[in-house]
């Protein structure tokens, strides 16, 4: 497995989570539920690629002004999933801003996927492929079960 593979995996999780994030209503089970699931994938994934797929990237000339973009989205990303912890599940506030994470995750994965991962497959070669994918699989698992207690 490669990179690319790897971070995918974790995208195709985040993008249905966040699907069924927006067809929740008030502060139900399935919204807490949906809740907890994006925001333990999103923050899981965001550790382990930050440190083993864009810092890597920032050593090449070409990767550091992409990897900054990407990072800048996690925080964006973060600063809503704050925002939602203090709001009321029950609050329509709530569902506008979880929307406007769920239009964020999807912009932000499109993105790398579209447009990074063709950066870093001309910057990378295919070991540190590997082995990169290796070392944030481990990472990301190491994470998810920190935040999932």
């Amino acid at each position: 497995m490669n990179i690319f593979e790897a971070l995918r995996e974790s995208h195709d999780r985040q993008r249905g989570y966040a699907d069924a994030l927006i067809k929740t209503h008030g502060d139900s089970k399935e919204r807490v539920e949906a809740y907890e699931k994006l925001k333990a994938e999103l923050h899981a994934h965001e550790t382990a690629e930050e440190r083993f797929f864009y810092i890597p990237l920032m050593q090449e000339e070409n990767g550091v002004d992409p990897s900054r973009h990407a990072i800048s989205e996690h925080h964006e990303m973060d600063e809503m999933m704050e925002e939602l912890d203090e709001t009321d599940m029950a609050s329509p506030a709530w569902l506008v801003t979880a929307k406007k994470l769920a239009e964020k995750v999807h912009h932000h994965l499109k993105e790398e996927e579209h447009k990074f991962f063709q950066i870093a497959g001309k910057l990378l070669d295919d070991k540190q492929k590997e082995s990169l994918a290796g070392k944030y699989q481990k990472e990301y698992k190491t994470q998810l079960e920190e935040e999932q207690g």
